[in-house]
Protein backbone atom coordinates (compact mmCIF):
# COMPACT_ATOMS: atom_id res chain seq x y z
CA UNK A 1 0.00 0.00 0.00
CA UNK A 2 1.27 3.45 -0.93
CA UNK A 3 2.26 6.05 1.64
CA UNK A 4 1.80 9.83 1.68
CA UNK A 5 2.04 12.67 4.17
CA UNK A 6 -0.24 15.20 2.46
CA UNK A 7 -3.73 14.47 1.18
CA UNK A 8 -5.59 16.57 -1.39
CA UNK A 9 -9.35 16.16 -1.72
CA UNK A 10 -11.03 17.82 -4.69
CA UNK A 11 -11.91 17.68 -8.37
CA UNK A 12 -9.95 15.63 -10.88
CA UNK A 13 -8.58 18.73 -12.64
CA UNK A 14 -6.48 19.54 -9.58
CA UNK A 15 -4.39 16.38 -9.94
CA UNK A 16 -2.79 17.13 -13.28
CA UNK A 17 0.12 19.01 -11.73
CA UNK A 18 3.32 19.62 -13.66
CA UNK A 19 6.21 17.97 -11.87
CA UNK A 20 4.14 15.29 -10.10
CA UNK A 21 6.28 12.16 -10.29
CA UNK A 22 5.82 8.43 -9.73
CA UNK A 23 2.08 8.66 -10.25
CA UNK A 24 -0.06 5.59 -9.67
CA UNK A 25 -3.68 4.87 -8.80
CA UNK A 26 -4.27 2.40 -5.98
CA UNK A 27 -7.34 1.04 -4.19
CA UNK A 28 -7.21 1.32 -0.40
CA UNK A 29 -9.70 -0.71 1.60
CA UNK A 30 -11.63 0.72 4.55
CA UNK A 31 -13.89 -0.93 7.17
CA UNK A 32 -16.28 1.96 6.54
CA UNK A 33 -16.95 0.89 2.96
CA UNK A 34 -15.67 2.08 -0.39
CA UNK A 35 -14.01 5.47 -0.77
CA UNK A 36 -15.07 7.77 -3.58
CA UNK A 37 -12.29 6.44 -5.82
CA UNK A 38 -8.81 5.02 -5.82
CA UNK A 39 -6.06 7.22 -4.40
CA UNK A 40 -3.61 8.80 -6.81
CA UNK A 41 -0.15 8.63 -5.22
CA UNK A 42 2.68 10.83 -6.41
CA UNK A 43 5.66 12.91 -5.35
CA UNK A 44 6.09 16.64 -5.72
CA UNK A 45 9.50 18.09 -4.86
CA UNK A 46 10.21 14.94 -2.88
CA UNK A 47 7.01 15.20 -0.80
CA UNK A 48 4.65 12.21 -1.01
CA UNK A 49 1.05 13.11 -1.83
CA UNK A 50 -2.25 11.27 -2.07
CA UNK A 51 -5.05 12.75 -4.20
CA UNK A 52 -8.68 11.70 -3.76
CA UNK A 53 -11.45 12.68 -6.20
CA UNK A 54 -14.24 13.58 -3.78
CA UNK A 55 -17.01 12.79 -6.29
CA UNK A 56 -15.07 10.05 -8.09
CA UNK A 57 -13.41 10.44 -11.46
CA UNK A 58 -16.02 11.74 -13.86
CA UNK A 59 -18.03 13.23 -10.96
CA UNK A 60 -20.53 10.38 -10.57
CA UNK A 61 -21.23 10.62 -6.81
CA UNK A 62 -23.64 13.33 -5.54
CA UNK A 63 -22.78 15.17 -2.31
CA UNK A 64 -25.19 13.27 -0.05
CA UNK A 65 -23.88 9.89 -1.23
CA UNK A 66 -20.17 10.56 -0.71
CA UNK A 67 -18.75 8.09 1.79
CA UNK A 68 -16.95 10.74 3.82
CA UNK A 69 -15.93 8.29 6.54
CA UNK A 70 -14.21 5.95 4.09
CA UNK A 71 -12.52 8.90 2.36
CA UNK A 72 -10.93 10.16 5.57
CA UNK A 73 -10.17 6.64 6.79
CA UNK A 74 -8.20 5.66 3.66
CA UNK A 75 -6.17 8.87 3.83
CA UNK A 76 -5.27 8.17 7.46
CA UNK A 77 -4.37 4.57 6.57
CA UNK A 78 -1.76 5.64 4.03
CA UNK A 79 -0.03 7.97 6.49
CA UNK A 80 -1.60 11.31 5.60
CA UNK A 81 -1.33 13.86 8.41
CA UNK A 82 -2.32 17.06 6.54
CA UNK A 83 -5.43 17.37 4.36
CA UNK A 84 -6.12 20.23 1.96
CA UNK A 85 -9.69 20.35 0.71
CA UNK A 86 -10.33 22.11 -2.59
CA UNK A 87 -14.03 22.87 -3.14
CA UNK A 88 -16.23 24.82 -5.54
CA UNK A 89 -18.66 27.20 -3.80
CA UNK A 90 -21.17 29.92 -4.45
CA UNK A 91 -20.66 33.42 -3.07
CA UNK A 92 -22.91 35.04 -0.49
CA UNK A 93 -20.99 38.34 -0.53
CA UNK A 94 -20.64 41.03 -3.18
CA UNK A 95 -16.87 41.28 -2.73
CA UNK A 96 -16.34 37.53 -3.16
CA UNK A 97 -16.54 37.55 -6.94
CA UNK A 98 -16.26 34.48 -9.19
CA UNK A 99 -12.65 33.30 -9.32
CA UNK A 100 -11.88 34.37 -5.74
CA UNK A 101 -10.40 31.79 -3.36
CA UNK A 102 -11.46 31.86 0.31
CA UNK A 103 -9.34 30.20 3.00
CA UNK A 104 -12.26 29.24 5.19
CA UNK A 105 -11.98 29.31 8.98
CA UNK A 106 -15.55 28.48 10.07
CA UNK A 107 -18.45 26.26 9.00
CA UNK A 108 -22.17 26.08 9.62
CA UNK A 109 -23.33 22.52 9.02
CA UNK A 110 -26.85 22.28 7.57
CA UNK A 111 -26.48 18.73 6.27
CA UNK A 112 -28.78 16.05 7.67
CA UNK A 113 -28.51 12.86 5.59
CA UNK A 114 -24.89 11.90 6.21
CA UNK A 115 -22.86 9.78 8.64
CA UNK A 116 -21.04 12.41 10.68
CA UNK A 117 -18.87 10.45 13.10
CA UNK A 118 -16.57 7.44 13.23
CA UNK A 119 -17.73 6.85 16.78
CA UNK A 120 -21.08 5.58 18.08
CA UNK A 121 -22.72 2.97 20.27
CA UNK A 122 -20.00 0.98 21.98
CA UNK A 123 -17.37 3.71 21.75
CA UNK A 124 -18.45 7.31 22.27
CA UNK A 125 -16.27 10.37 21.63
CA UNK A 126 -16.80 14.14 21.48
CA UNK A 127 -14.17 16.30 19.75
CA UNK A 128 -14.04 20.08 19.77
CA UNK A 129 -15.06 21.87 16.56
CA UNK A 130 -14.79 25.41 17.92
CA UNK A 131 -11.98 26.05 15.45
CA UNK A 132 -12.72 23.52 12.69
CA UNK A 133 -9.70 24.10 10.46
CA UNK A 134 -5.97 24.02 11.08
CA UNK A 135 -4.52 27.52 11.46
CA UNK A 136 -1.03 26.26 10.64
CA UNK A 137 -2.22 24.85 7.29
CA UNK A 138 -4.19 28.04 6.65
CA UNK A 139 -1.02 30.07 7.17
CA UNK A 140 0.82 27.96 4.58
CA UNK A 141 -2.01 28.27 2.07
CA UNK A 142 -2.22 32.04 2.55
CA UNK A 143 1.53 32.45 2.05
CA UNK A 144 1.52 30.16 -0.98
CA UNK A 145 -1.35 32.05 -2.60
CA UNK A 146 0.60 35.29 -2.24
CA UNK A 147 3.66 33.69 -3.82
CA UNK A 148 1.56 32.41 -6.72
CA UNK A 149 -0.29 35.70 -7.26
CA UNK A 150 -3.67 34.14 -6.51
CA UNK A 151 -6.47 36.25 -5.08
CA UNK A 152 -7.16 34.37 -1.86
CA UNK A 153 -8.89 35.95 1.11
CA UNK A 154 -8.14 34.65 4.60
CA UNK A 155 -11.14 33.91 6.78
CA UNK A 156 -14.78 33.25 6.06
CA UNK A 157 -17.74 31.08 7.00
CA UNK A 158 -18.77 28.23 4.71
CA UNK A 159 -22.46 27.22 4.91
CA UNK A 160 -22.66 23.53 4.04
CA UNK A 161 -26.09 22.62 2.68
CA UNK A 162 -27.41 19.12 1.99
CA UNK A 163 -28.24 19.54 -1.69
CA UNK A 164 -28.26 18.37 -4.39
CA UNK A 165 -30.66 21.21 -5.16
CA UNK A 166 -29.41 24.76 -4.76
CA UNK A 167 -30.85 27.29 -2.29
CA UNK A 168 -34.16 29.05 -2.50
CA UNK A 169 -33.95 32.84 -2.46
CA UNK A 170 -35.29 32.89 1.12
CA UNK A 171 -32.59 30.42 2.23
CA UNK A 172 -29.86 32.39 0.49
CA UNK A 173 -30.94 35.60 2.24
CA UNK A 174 -31.17 33.73 5.57
CA UNK A 175 -27.61 32.47 5.26
CA UNK A 176 -26.41 35.98 4.45
CA UNK A 177 -28.15 37.27 7.57
CA UNK A 178 -26.22 34.66 9.57
CA UNK A 179 -22.94 36.13 8.39
CA UNK A 180 -22.04 33.31 6.02
CA UNK A 181 -19.67 34.08 3.14
CA UNK A 182 -19.77 31.08 0.80
CA UNK A 183 -22.07 28.11 0.29
CA UNK A 184 -21.38 24.58 -0.86
CA UNK A 185 -22.33 20.93 -0.32
CA UNK A 186 -19.17 19.00 0.48
CA UNK A 187 -17.05 20.10 3.45
CA UNK A 188 -19.28 18.66 6.15
CA UNK A 189 -18.96 16.15 7.65
CA UNK A 190 -15.53 16.00 5.99
CA UNK A 191 -14.01 18.54 8.39
CA UNK A 192 -15.59 16.88 11.44
CA UNK A 193 -14.27 13.47 10.45
CA UNK A 194 -10.80 14.85 9.78
CA UNK A 195 -10.80 16.26 13.32
CA UNK A 196 -11.86 12.89 14.76
CA UNK A 197 -9.04 11.27 12.78
CA UNK A 198 -6.56 13.77 14.28
CA UNK A 199 -5.70 15.15 10.85
CA UNK A 200 -4.78 18.75 10.16
CA UNK A 201 -7.45 20.01 7.74
CA UNK A 202 -7.92 23.22 5.77
CA UNK A 203 -10.32 24.30 3.05
CA UNK A 204 -9.70 26.34 -0.08
CA UNK A 205 -13.17 27.42 -1.24
CA UNK A 206 -13.16 28.44 -4.91
CA UNK A 207 -16.00 30.79 -5.89
CA UNK A 208 -17.66 29.85 -9.18
CA UNK A 209 -20.66 32.20 -9.12
CA UNK A 210 -22.96 34.20 -6.88
CA UNK A 211 -25.70 32.35 -5.01
CA UNK A 212 -29.28 33.24 -5.91
CA UNK A 213 -29.47 36.27 -3.59
CA UNK A 214 -27.51 38.26 -6.18
CA UNK A 215 -29.64 40.31 -8.62
CA UNK A 216 -27.55 39.11 -11.58
CA UNK A 217 -27.66 35.45 -10.61
CA UNK A 218 -30.27 34.48 -13.21
CA UNK A 219 -28.18 35.99 -16.00
CA UNK A 220 -25.25 33.64 -15.42
CA UNK A 221 -24.92 30.94 -18.09
CA UNK A 222 -23.56 27.42 -17.76
CA UNK A 223 -20.75 28.36 -20.16
CA UNK A 224 -19.67 31.19 -17.87
CA UNK A 225 -19.63 28.91 -14.81
CA UNK A 226 -17.61 26.24 -16.65
CA UNK A 227 -15.12 28.89 -17.72
CA UNK A 228 -14.64 29.94 -14.09
CA UNK A 229 -14.41 26.31 -12.97
CA UNK A 230 -11.60 25.61 -15.43
CA UNK A 231 -9.73 28.77 -14.45
CA UNK A 232 -10.14 27.89 -10.77
CA UNK A 233 -8.76 24.38 -11.39
CA UNK A 234 -5.66 25.86 -13.02
CA UNK A 235 -5.14 28.21 -10.08
CA UNK A 236 -5.72 25.36 -7.62
CA UNK A 237 -2.99 23.29 -9.28
CA UNK A 238 -0.62 26.24 -9.00
CA UNK A 239 -1.57 26.72 -5.34
CA UNK A 240 -0.99 23.05 -4.50
CA UNK A 241 2.40 23.15 -6.22
CA UNK A 242 3.42 26.12 -4.06
CA UNK A 243 1.97 24.92 -0.76
CA UNK A 244 3.36 21.38 -0.74
CA UNK A 245 6.99 22.37 -0.01
CA UNK A 246 5.84 24.63 2.86
CA UNK A 247 3.75 21.90 4.49
CA UNK A 248 6.30 19.18 3.80
CA UNK A 249 9.11 21.08 5.54
CA UNK A 250 7.11 22.41 8.49
CA UNK A 251 9.14 21.58 11.59
CA UNK A 252 6.27 22.62 13.89
CA UNK A 253 3.72 20.24 12.41
CA UNK A 254 4.07 17.60 15.10
CA UNK A 255 3.15 20.14 17.78
CA UNK A 256 -0.16 21.02 16.13
CA UNK A 257 -3.17 20.54 18.40
CA UNK A 258 -5.18 18.91 15.59
CA UNK A 259 -3.00 15.83 16.00
CA UNK A 260 -4.10 15.22 19.59
CA UNK A 261 -7.81 16.00 19.11
CA UNK A 262 -8.83 12.68 20.71
CA UNK A 263 -6.65 13.09 23.79
CA UNK A 264 -9.60 13.74 26.11
CA UNK A 265 -12.46 12.99 23.69
CA UNK A 266 -13.22 9.34 24.45
CA UNK A 267 -16.07 9.10 26.96
CA UNK A 268 -16.74 5.35 27.11
CA UNK A 269 -14.88 3.61 29.93
CA UNK A 270 -12.10 1.29 28.68
CA UNK A 271 -13.79 -1.82 30.06
CA UNK A 272 -17.06 -0.91 28.33
CA UNK A 273 -15.64 -0.28 24.86
CA UNK A 274 -16.97 -2.54 22.11
CA UNK A 275 -14.24 -4.81 20.71
CA UNK A 276 -15.50 -4.65 17.14
CA UNK A 277 -15.69 -0.85 17.26
CA UNK A 278 -12.12 -0.71 18.55
CA UNK A 279 -10.96 -2.92 15.69
CA UNK A 280 -12.80 -0.79 13.14
CA UNK A 281 -11.27 2.39 14.55
CA UNK A 282 -7.63 1.27 14.63
CA UNK A 283 -6.53 3.56 11.79
CA UNK A 284 -8.56 6.52 13.04
CA UNK A 285 -8.00 6.28 16.78
CA UNK A 286 -5.29 3.68 17.29
CA UNK A 287 -3.00 6.25 18.92
CA UNK A 288 -5.41 6.79 21.79
CA UNK A 289 -6.98 3.32 21.93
Amino acid sequence: MGQASIGIIGGSGVYDIAGLENKRWETVESPFGAASDELLFGELDGVKLAFLPRHGRGHNIPPSEINFRANIDVLKRVGVSDVISVSAVGSLREHLTPGTFVIVDQFIDRTFAREKSFFGTGLVAHVSMAHPVCKRLGDHIEQSAKEAGINALRGGTYLVMEGPQFSSLAESELYRSWGCDVIGMTNMPEAKLAREAELCYATVAMVTDFDCWHPNHDDVTVDQIIKVLLANADKAKTLVKHVVPHVGSDAKACDCGCRIALQYALITAPEARDAEMKKKLQAIAGRIL
